[in-house]
Formats: structure tokens, sequence, C-alpha cells
């Protein structure tokens, strides 16, 4: 009996501990953060430094500070903004919210300093240049999560901005500026525009609630779909200068799909009325940046498996 009872005295101590982790990671939003990473690490590989072998890039470690860098500030800006959208969100995603609330603020606050902390003082031993950018960086998030959010396109803009901006800090470090990694740039830019107007749809009852001035809140829904049907025509653009000026080898077939998959959205959303609708659309996006992320080993991919023997 006594070491039945010690037994279901552990499990009732890790139920809670285990409940706490979790509401952790859903509010730095673990996946995300580790995609971002993943698609930095391709992306200098194969696009912003492919000139270099793979052993030079994966042995510096001053790419690795970038990323965990990266990381930390990533996770400290979803943590700042949960903490701005806890009232709107216990309307708009009550479950998720709940759950991230079974951490303390104050825990989350000591969180939060302490990944801004990592971010710029990392930052620091790249260089001078990649500080002041993490701490330019963190402190817009900070702004964009308090102001900029509830500003009628400004927020978008400002979001969608502070979404490509880790990739930023990899073409200041490998001095890359070349047209096609502008053009990636743009095209990546306009999907998640289209995403975050798409959230914006699926907010409209919590955002209207407190007073944020998205588009859908001052314009209208009829309007946010005419501009997201605008934003579709406009990705179609980069996409094809990438298929017809600059060599992206098998990544035309993903930039196939995403065409396909993009004007397929387009009758869903006229007809959609719902939430649920909004989801399912903002969820396809989703694949489209998932899928793009993985898609950028396509660029090359019968030069892949010699480039990844320079590492042995």
């Amino acid at each position: 009996m006594p070491a039945t009872t010690t037994m279901n005295g552990n499990k009732s101590k890790l139920k809670p501990l285990a409940i706490k982790v979790l509401s952790l990671f859903s509010s730095v939003r673990l996946y995300n953060v580790a995609l971002v990473a993943l698609a930095q690490i391709l992306a200098v590989i194969f696009i912003i430094a492919p000139s270099r072998s793979v052993r030079e890039i994966v042995t510096d470690y001053k790419l690795w500070l970038i990323i965990v860098a990266s990381a930390a500030a990533i996770a400290g800006g979803y943590i700042i903004n949960n903490f701005y959208d806890r009232e709107k969100d216990l309307i708009n995603r009550p479950q998720k919210t709940l759950l991230e609330n079974q951490v303390k603020r104050s825990t989350l606050w000591s969180v939060y300093f302490l990944l801004n902390g990592i971010a710029f003082g990392f930052g620091l031993i790249i260089s001078w240049r990649a500080g002041l950018f993490y701490a330019v960086y963190i402190t817009t998030m900070w702004f964009y999560s308090h102001k900029l959010k509830k500003v009628l396109f400004i927020g978008n803009l400002i979001a969608a901005a502070l979404a490509i901006m880790p990739f930023f800090v990899l073409f200041m470090y490998y001095k890359n500026f070349y047209l096609v990694v502008l053009v990636h740039g743009l095209f990546l830019f306009l999907i998640i525009g289209m995403r975050e107007l798409i959230k914006d749809l699926e907010n409209l009852r919590g955002d209207l609630a407190h007073n944020y001035h998205t588009v859908p809140v001052v314009l209208g829904e009829k309007t946010t779909k005419k501009f997201y049907t605008v934003l579709t025509v406009v990705t179609i653009l980069p996409v094809a200068a990438l298929i017809l000026f600059f060599e992206t080898g098998y990544m035309n077939y993903y930039f196939a799909f995403i065409t396909g998959a993009l004007l397929v959205c387009l009758p869903l959303l006229w007809s959609s009325r719902r939430k649920r609708e909004y989801l399912l659309i903002h969820f396809i996006l989703k694949i489209i940046i998932v899928l793009g992320v993985f898609s950028i080993l396509l660029i090359d991919l019968p030069g892949i498996l010699e480039r990844l023997n320079t590492i042995l």
C-alpha cells in the first residue's frame, strides 16, 4: 500500500507539471519556431550561400548562433503577442487559450525576458550589427503586439514583415542580396500577408469585441475577400518570375502545386460564411508554407547527395 500510494502521489504531481510544459510549448509555438529554424538552414545551403560547401556552412558557429537567436526572439514574440491578445483569444480560440493560461504570467514574463536576453546576447557575439538587428526585432514585435496589431493595414504588413525578418539577418551575414533571394522573399511575404487576412476573418468576433481595427472589422468581410483575391493574383507574379527567369530545378513542381492550391482557395473563400471554412483555407496556406520549406531541397535535387558527401 505505501508503494502504491507513493506512485499515485508521483503521478498526481507529474500531471500538472506535464500540463504546464505543454502550456509553455503552446505559448511559444514550438512547432513554428522549429520550422523557421529548419527553413533558415535550408535557405542558407540552397539559396543564400549555394557556392559554399555544406561542411563550411554547418560548422560555422555564428550561423548556429543566428538560428538560436532567431528562435529565441520568435518564441519571445509569441509570448508577448499572447499576453496582449489573451482576452480576445478567449473568444476566438478558448480551448487553446485556457491551456496556455496554465502557466503563471510571472513565469511567462521571466521566460520572455530570458529569451530576449539570449537573442540579443547571441546577436552581440556575432557582431554589433546583429545585436542591433535583434534589439530592433524584439522591440518591433513588442510594439506590434501592443499597438500596431490593432491598426488597419499596418498590423498585417508588420506581421508579414516580422515573419521574414529572421531570413533578412542571414542575407546580412552572408552579404547576399541577389535578385533571386529578393524574389523568394517577396513570394513568402505575400503568402504570409494572405494568411494574415484569413486570420483576421477567423478572429472577427474577438477583434470586433476588443476594438481591433482589422480589415474585416473596418471594411467588412466582402472587401477583405477582395484584398485576398488581389494578393492571390499578385503572388502568381513572383512565382512566374522564379519559374521563367531563375534556376529553381524541381522546385518548379512546388510552384505549380501552390498556384493550383491558391486558385482553389478563391471559390472556397467567396463561398465561406463560417469560421470553419476560413480555418480550412488557413490550413491550406500553412501547408503551402511548410511544403515551401522542404521544397527548397528540390532546387538542386541531383546534387544534394553529392553536397552532403562533403560533410563526411
